[in-house]
């Protein structure tokens, strides 16, 4: 957050101007994982503002976008990030195992970017609480329309998810985060160097 936002975010708030707070960062500005909400909200609760809705407001004030970080189940909702507002809650996600990084350039959210892909149709297949097959299905197919829309044409993301044995595969739709979709315990060992010899960055490993 540029330093010059602090007090405008705290305003809308309600909360005093003033503090002294220290945010340390341990992913890529422009990653497309959340970090520029993640940090605004962090802020509003250490200014003592925990209401979602309030902080919600003030993150699309602040910077024109936001992740559902403010709410206690992000994963369970349907989230329209330009109007900071919950359109649906849906079933809790299937047990599954994450791998994943940051492919390519840092890509920061443009509020006035609105060139994406069309997956209306794709949430009936989420809301009648898919398994971790479907679900990972439902995440690929957005991910492929994403990359057909804005690229980039050599993200080796769909050929990794294959030749590893993913379920399915998710990316930022702005941003360079990508994710491999396992079951629980199915992602095969050395894997992280596949990833890492595909340029991958920050790869990590972890479990919802």
């Amino acid at each position: 957050m540029p330093p010059g936002q602090f007090g405008g975010f705290l305003r809308v708030l309600g909360a005093p101007a003033e503090g002294s707070f220290r945010l340390r960062l341990e992913m890529p500005l422009g990653g497309g994982a959340g970090a520029s909400t993640a940090a605004r909200v962090a802020l509003a609760h250490a200014a003592g503002v925990t209401d979602p809705a309030i902080v919600a407001r003030a993150c699309l004030a602040s910077e024109g976008a936001s992740d559902p970080l403010m709410f206690p189940a992000p994963g369970r909702l349907l989230w329209a990030s330009r109007e900071a507002r919950v359109l649906a809650e849906l079933p809790p996600l299937p047990e599954m195992e994450i791998l994943g990084g940051f492919f390519g350039p840092p890509r920061r959210t443009d509020p006035s970017d609105g060139n994406f892909a069309v997956i209306d149709d794709l949430v009936s297949g989420w809301q009648s609480a898919p398994d971790l097959a479907g679900f990972a299905a439902l995440a690929s197919a957005s991910a492929r329309r994403c990359l057909e829309r804005r690229g980039p044409e050599d993200d080796p993301t769909p050929a990794l998810a294959a030749a590893l044995g993913a379920a399915g595969f998710a990316i930022a739709h702005t941003g360079s985060a990508r994710a491999l979709i396992f079951a629980p315990g199915a992602a095969p060992r050395g894997a992280e160097e596949r990833l890492a010899a595909a340029g991958f960055r920050q790869i990590l490993r972890y479990r919802l």
